[in-house]
Order: structure tokens, then C-alpha cells, then sequence
């Protein structure tokens, strides 16, 4: 089947791009550019385009509310294949500025999520490798 078009990025709304996008390319890699002070873009390096806008008056996500104020999606990283390696990663992105919404049971499930510093909802994930 032909594709109608190609994703060019995954665009993020907050309050801050600039800080946005320096978080990000601290948990996955890249430099941020500023194309002007509401839109910064972020490559991650052998992954998708991000890109942050400023949306006055941004509230976040309710996770994991359903109705009002859904998330809308999330963003999931590869912290490793152990435990060891995703409690090292969790360590640095509570640093950056991540806070944690649910750890509940997460040895069952082989992630965890957090919340961005603009409150949007990503995951660590242990996959293991073969």
C-alpha cells in the first residue's frame, strides 16, 4: 500500500520548549534548535523528530484519567534489558526533573511512568535484548 505521506515529527505542547527540549535531549540524545521562542526541535538520534511549541495556558495530562484531560499519548524509551539499567536511567531523569506516576507492580508489567516537567506522560521500559 502507498503511504500518503511521511511523519515529519512528534510535537509536544507546554509551556517551555526551550526546557522542554533540553530534557528530552538529556533522557534520548540530540541537540535542541530554536527555531523561535515558542517552537524548538529536537532529532533524536536514530528516532523521531520532536518538536515543542508553547500553548498558552497548557494544563497536563490527568494520568490515566480516560475523560476529561486524557492522555493523549505517551513516549516509551528503551532503559536496557535489567532492572539495574532502568533504575540507573530512572535516577537520571528524576535529576532532570521527572517525577514518577506509577511504579505499581512494575516488575510484572517491564515499565514505569513518569510525568515530564510539563506533566506529560513517558515510560521507561526494560526490553530484553536477545
Amino acid at each position: 500500500m502507498a503511504t500518503v505521506a511521511r511523519l515529519r515529527s512528534v510535537v509536544l505542547d507546554c509551556p517551555d520548549p526551550r526546557e522542554l527540549a533540553v530534557f528530552y535531549a538529556a533522557v534520548g540524545g540530540g541537540t535542541p534548535v530554536e527555531e523561535d521562542p515558542d517552537w524548538v526541535v529536537l532529532q533524536v538520534p536514530a528516532g523521531p523528530r520532536l518538536a515543542f511549541q508553547r500553548a498558552p495556558g497548557y494544563t497536563p495530562p490527568d494520568w490515566p484519567r480516560a475523560d476529561h484531560g486524557s492522555q493523549q499519548f505517551h513516549l516509551d524509551f528503551d532503559a536496557g534489558g535489567t532492572w539495574e539499567e532502568v533504575d540507573a536511567a530512572e535516577e537520571k531523569v528524576l535529576a532532570l526533573g521527572a517525577r514518577v506516576l506509577d511504579r505499581e507492580d512494575d516488575r510484572n508489567k517491564d515499565f514505569r511512568v513518569y510525568a515530564d516537567p510539563a506533566g506529560h506522560p513517558f515510560c521507561l521500559c526494560r526490553i530484553e535484548q536477545p
